[in-house]
Order: structure tokens, then sequence, then C-alpha cells
């Protein structure tokens, strides 16, 4: 099975917005959707009519446009809405024959999808995947009648909005699914797609939305009872607890209160027996008659609106239905929990509270728990499908299971019994047999898990790498407390940092020169990657501030060589070395990928030279490489003054600029052509070290050139700029003076144009200028409020 072209039934913003993830990985897709009955008054007036295909495509073409204006963005760049093809049900249902995968995303109404599934049965080839993007609605009764050829290939896959950042894809194999079909789907999920993928079964609201939905019943009628406001329950619910910042209303707010009453009706709907589980107050109807549906209208459980100085949020008071100001949250049980260092020992510390806020927390994770374990066989397969799901749907750090162990499965259950609860039978087996928690490690530190008895070892995907269980299983090679060199397996070694926020400190250099010589005597070629929060957030800015305000003058210019040859022995390594970025990837850890032979970067790479938004500029060869690509840009006799080319790469680091994504670093030339990126993050290691395997095949260091400098006539041009920008007041005055700084050092300071000179003299520009930057007090000033407040000072 091969899918080279997708057909999305239904525009709306899950439908677009499936279609656009779909885009970024690289699928073209036919995005249809019902003609319209009437014609807009700017259609009438351009004496169009019904019949024009204009207006028959208008719906899924104007879903395409309002793609475009979305945030957060659903494509990596904006030019991949190209890969949207739009048309309509009515003329376009026959090129479904065209595509290798159908997937419906329309209404919720069961009459509405059988009466698709029928045409679209009518349409497809043989052997055509056809799906639904139903968030509960029964798969079973959608094909009900049709033959067994089309339902061969027909089941569920249920994406997360926004399907470009939320990870979980739950697939639901419908009555007679080809397994077959659900093997591949599931690899080409995870694989192509970048997904976490979950199996789940013909179940109301599926996994994630099961479970999730259960939560917010209780935690509304416990809200009630004990009197808690909106700012105390999220307070309460938040990271505390490991879910996310938007905690529960900040995060029904986003998703939209309608869609929230749909996924919470869909479930009393399905399940008669649970119908009692999942009435929701009356507050709840009365801010969904009021239009109050949270982000989409500007107003739900927070009121968003502009005020003489910025940004004003407002808070709901249920009992009044009135919106106030956001007032702070004191309960001690919190606190104490805030001040814990591990999340198992917050979330103990929290219900072990005595106070209202501990007493709501314990009796709003409590109903969780006991439904998790109650109906776990009903929904998924095992365990493990409960926790993924809801980790990847919902971005739970710990999923059910894992919290019944971090607060102690024992303890919790004597406590439920204590209080009256009965406990689930899944709960009295494991304990009846002697174990004391869901998960266990086994001898070999892998990840096994309860089910039907016993445990079984948890199947990791073939294209992810732990480098967390490389450590415990002894593949380190050589270490300090900044970074370490890991055995990836097939003669493939990863420089893996794990200094603070992964930054970049002396240890870390240290270990990118001893990585360089262990890798050329032993190994094929080297990654530098890690998995951290972020890739790497830069320099470490308290040490260098520290040093700048003691003068050390000599120890930052040391500093700085040091970084600088670190780099440029990563361009001239004489194995290959590719860089596995993602997330943050700024300062020194852009430009230590800019110095690899290749990048292999999760789509989800955030890029950029950041240092003028605290008073600098880049100075660990970044500034020098971007000069050496400008010029690289100017192609061998093409007559193209360098002006343009350098006003790019100028503007890149001028304007601190940072990528949204993988594609956008390229754009910015920080990815050259030949470089890549995977959509799933979790496979960019073992993709980093296919690419080294393949470039050692035929490996060619790197050889020093020389780099013709633009000289002043550019260095003018971009100080122009920089002044025309200054005048239009938007820049500051030190904006203007960083600018020109960096332009000396780009366009090769006061030699003359069309000079060659080697690399080491761009550098020793750059370096020069940093260090003088540092001793301004306004650069001190800039990072300074960076540390103290995280974003930068316009002085």
């Amino acid at each position: 099975m091969q899918i080279h072209k997708v057909a999305v039934i239904g525009s709306g913003v899950m439908g677009s917005t499936i279609a656009a993830h779909l885009a970024n990985a690289g699928i073209p897709s036919l995005l249809l959707d019902i003609v319209p009955s009437k014609l807009t008054a700017k259609e009438e007036a351009a004496g169009l009519t019904l019949e024009d295909r204009k207006v028959r495509n208008s719906l899924a073409e104007q879903n395409k446009t309002n793609m475009l204006k979305m945030n957060p963005a659903p494509f990596l760049v904006p030019e991949f809405a190209e890969r949207i093809e739009v048309g309509n049900l009515s003329d376009d249902l026959g090129r479904l024959s065209e595509v290798d995968w159908v997937i419906e995303v329309v209404v919720e109404r069961l009459d509405i999808k059988m009466d698709l599934f029928k045409k679209v049965a009518a349409q497809v080839r043989p052997g055509t995947i056809v799906t639904s993007n139903t968030s509960g609605i029964s798969l079973k009764s959608m094909v009900e009648g049709l033959p067994e050829s089309f339902t061969r290939y027909f089941l569920g896959t249920h994406f997360f909005n926004p399907p470009r950042y939320m990870k979980l894809l739950e697939i639901i194999p419908g009555p007679n699914t080809d397994q077959d079909v659900i093997t591949f789907l599931c690899e080409f999920g995870e694989r192509v797609l970048g997904k976490g993928v979950v199996m789940a079964k013909d179940t109301p609201n599926f996994i994630a939305n099961r479970i999730g939905a259960i939560g917010s019943p209780v935690l509304l009628k416990e809200m009630l009872r004990t009197g808690l406001t909106v700012d105390e329950v999220d307070a309460l619910t938040g990271p505390v607890m490991g879910r996310p910042k938007s905690a529960s209303f900040r995060t029904i707010d986003l998703v939209g209160l309608d869609t929230f009453i749909h996924s919470n009706n869909n479930v009393a709907n399905g399940v008669p027996a649970e119908k009692d589980n999942f009435v929701l107050p009356e507050f709840i109807f009365t801010m969904l008659n009021n239009g109050w549906l949270g982000d989409k209208t500007n107003q739900g459980f927070y009121k968003k609106s502009k005020g003489p100085k910025g940004k004003v949020i407002e808070v709901l008071d249920i009992q009044t239905m009135t919106y106030g100001p956001q007032k702070s949250v004191n309960f001690a049980s919190l606190e104490k929990a805030k001040a814990a260092r591990s999340l198992p020992e917050k979330l103990r510390t929290l219900v072990d509270g005595d106070d209202i806020g501990a007493e709501f927390a314990w009796n709003v994770l409590k109903p969780t728990l006991l439904y998790a374990a109650t109906i776990v066989k009903d929904i998924a397969d095992d365990i493990t499908g409960i926790d993924e799901g809801m980790r990847w749907g919902y971005n739970w750090e710990m999923g059910p299971f894992e919290l019944w162990d971090a607060l102690g499965v024992k303890a919790t259950a004597d406590r439920i019994v204590a209080e009256g609860g009965t406990l689930p039978p899944l709960v009295e087996e494991l304990l009846a047999k002697g174990y004391e928690s869901f998960y266990q490690k086994t001898e070999a530190g892998q990840t096994a898990f309860y089910n039907a008895g016993t445990y079984h070892q948890k199947t990791v995907s073939p294209y992810s790498f732990s480098l967390k269980q490389a450590h415990k299983g002894g593949k380190v090679i050589l270490g300090n407390a900044g970074a370490s060199l890991v055995d990836l397996g097939d003669n493939v070694a990863c420089l893996e940092f794990h200094s603070p926020n992964n930054s970049i400190n002396a240890d870390v250099v240290e270990m990118i020169n001893k990585s360089l010589e262990e890798v050329e005597k032993n190994y094929l070629g080297l990654v530098i990657g890690n998995q951290g929060k972020n890739f790497c957030v830069g320099a470490n800015l308290i040490l260098i501030l520290q040093a700048a305000e003691k003068g050390n003058w000599t120890d930052l210019d040391l500093g700085v060589r040091e970084l600088q040859n670190a780099t440029m022995a990563l361009k001239f390594a004489k194995k290959p070395v590719v860089a596995a970025p993602f997330g943050m990837t700024l300062g020194g850890g852009a430009e230590i990928c800019l110095h690899t032979h290749a990048i292999q970067a999760s789509s989800e790479t955030y890029m950029g030279l950041v240092e003028l938004g605290v008073g600098l500029i880049p100075a660990g060869g970044g500034t020098k490489e971007l000069a050496v690509r400008a010029m690289e840009g100017i192609l061998p006799g093409v007559q193209v003054a360098p002006d343009y080319f350098f006003a790019k790469r100028f503007e890149v680091i001028a304007m601190a600029q940072v990528s949204t994504s993988a594609e956008k670093a390229r754009q910015l030339g920080f990815l050259r052509d030949h470089d890549r990126y995977s959509m799933n993050p979790e496979h960019i290691i073992m993709d980093a070290k296919a690419r080294v395997i393949d470039l050692a095949r035929n490996f060619r260091p790197n050889l020093p050139t020389k780099v013709k400098i633009a000289g002043s006539g550019v260095r003018g041009t971009l100080e122009l700029a920089m002044y025309g920008m200054r005048k239009g007041h938007y820049i500051s005055e030190y904006d203007q003076q960083l600018g020109n700084k960096l332009a000396y050092a780009i366009t090769g300071g006061d030699r003359p144009a069309g000079m060659l000179v080697d690399e080491q003299y761009l550098l020793d520009l750059e370096r020069e200028v940093f260090i003088s930057l540092l001793g301004e007090a306004k650069t001190q000033d800039r990072i300074r409020h960076m540390l103290a407040k995280g974003k930068p000072l316009r002085n």
C-alpha cells in the first residue's frame, strides 16, 4: 500500500487543518465541501451565479484561505497551501478515483455520514483506504449494508486538534477492517505524519476523549460543592497535577464550550448506564446560550479585551455570571506541592494536604483513576493505550495508570476503600497477586506493563532511540557534566548535551572536541542530538554577564575562541557529522548546526541567531557562516550585486529571526537544500544516524576555502537600511548601533570588496565585535532584562 494523494471531505476547521498537516508531510490533497445554497453579497455584486465554479468551490476555498490567518499556523510554511486543491462534492466526487486515501470530516450526524459513504463507495478505486475522523459515532453503523470489498478498507482515524501540533492519532478498526490496512496506517501515521498512534475500540469518544470527558463533570460538581473559583480550580489542575498550563478552564476555552459539551454528550448518549456521570451544571448552558464559547468568541471562562495598557484578561464568577479581575490563589497544600522536586512527589503532597485545595484535588483525581481502571478493557487493548492517549491527546505528563503508580497503588486503594469506595476488579487483581504498580522495569531496563495477570514488555518503535535507556544500558563512551558521547550502534556515536537547559558551556565545548577525536579514530560518524525539552537555547548568559561585570575580558575572549574552534572543528571533521535539532535551537545551538555536514531536524524546529536581542552579535561562527552562505547564493558567472544576498542574511541576524518550523529555517538560510527533517520528533536521532551511515559511504571532508569579502559598498547599503528604520521609529538608536556593528563584521570590516580571506579572518571580526559589545552598559542591561523577564529590552 502507498499513499500519494488524499481526499479530505469536509473543509471545516478540522478537515482543512488535517489537509494542511498532510501538506506538511509532502502529501497533496483534494479538499471537498458542499455547494453553497445561495450567493454571498460579494458574489452577487460580482455578477456570479450558483453555476459558477468559483461559487461552487467557495466553501472549501474560503476555509483554505482562513488557514493562512490561523494562529497557531497549521502549515509549516504558507507556501504549503499550494499542495491543497479545492473542489465540491457535487462536481468532484468522481475524482475520488484519483486518491489513495479518503478522510471524512463532515458534521457529526450518523444519517449524513451513512449517505456520504454510500456515494464514496461508488467512486473510489478498489483498495482505496477510507476513514472517518468522527469523535465518537459508531463506525459499524456508518457503513451498514456496504459491500465487504469497501468495509475491508474502512476504519476510523481520529486526529486531535490542531493536527500539526497534537501528537495523538487514534486508529479505530471497523467491524471488517483488514489487518494489513490497520498495520499500514499505524506505520504511516507514525512515520510519515509524525503521530503517536494508539489503537482504540469502536466505543463512544474512543480513548482520550472518553477518559477526558469523565473529569470535567466531576470537576464542575466539585467546584460548585466547595465554592472554589475558576482561578483556584485552574491553579490546582495545571502543572502541579501534571497537566498543561491551560489547566481545566483555559483548555475548555481553547477547544470551545460547544465542542466540550458535544464531547460530553457523546458519552452520555452512547453509554446510557453512565449518563448520570455526565450531567453538566446549569451555568454551562447559560454560557452556551450567551455565546460565551471561549477563545473563538473572546469570552468563555476567561474574557479577553483591550484596555489602555494593552490586553486585559478577566475571569468568570460562576455565582454571579459576571467577569472580574484575576486573583491570586493561596492554598498551603498547593505551595508545598509546587516546592516538591518530582511530579510524583508534587501529586502526593497535593492530595495529602488538609485544606480545601487538597480535598478538591483528590476528589477530582480519584474518579479519573477509578474510571480508567474500570473501563480499560472496553476501550483499549491495554493500559498503555490509555496512558499514551492522555499524554499525547491531552498533554498530560502522566496517564491514569502512571498516576496510580505515582500516588502508590496500595496507598491509593486503601484510601478509596477507607472513604467507602469500591475498587475496580483490575486494581483488586493487581494487589491480590502481590504487585504494587502497573508498570515495572525489566532487568534490561525496559518498561513492562501489567495485563491479564502478568507483566508484558512494552513494544518500542524501531524508529526511536532512548538516550536515557542508553545511559542505563552502559552505552556511554565518555562524558562530563555538560555532555556525553553515546554509542548508537552500527558504529555511529551521538554527542548528547545535558547541561542546564542544554546551554553551551565549557563542558559542552570540551566534549565537542573529545567526541570528534574519538569518532575520527573509532566510528563511522557523529550525530549531535539530545532528548531534552529543547535542542539548545544558546550560551549561558548568566556566566557571560558575570564575567563582563568583572571585566574578565581575557577569559571571555578565550571562551569565544574555544567555541569558534569547536564549530570549525565540526565543519572540517574527518568523519561525517549530522545535527538533529528540535524545538528551540538558538544562538550557539544554531551555530553548532550550521557547521555540521548535514542537518536532520524535527519539523518543529525553531532556529535562530538571536544574539542581537541581548545586545550582541553571533560569535560562535554564526555571523561568519551566514556571510559565507550569502556569497554562496551568488552563482558563478551571474552578474548580480551581493547586496540582496547579504541583506537577506543580515536581516535574519539583525531582526533576531527565529524559524517557525524546519521548512522556515530552510527559507531563512539555516538549512540547506540537502538538509532534511523528520515529522516525528522521536525519530530524529535514528534518522540522523541513518544519514551519517549514508554520508560515510563516500565521505570527503570539507577543505578550507577562501571567502570573498562583500566590502564597504554592501555595508553602506545595510547601514542605510538601519538608518531608515531608525528614522521611521522601528528600531532604537542602540538597535541601529548594533546593526551597524553587525554590518561591519558580516561584510568583512575594512577589507576591500572582492578580497579573498580565510574564514578565520571573519571569525576574528565577529569575536572582536562581540567582546566590545559586552563592555557596553546597554548590552549588559539587555542581558539582565532577558534573564529577569525572559524577553528582550529595546533600550
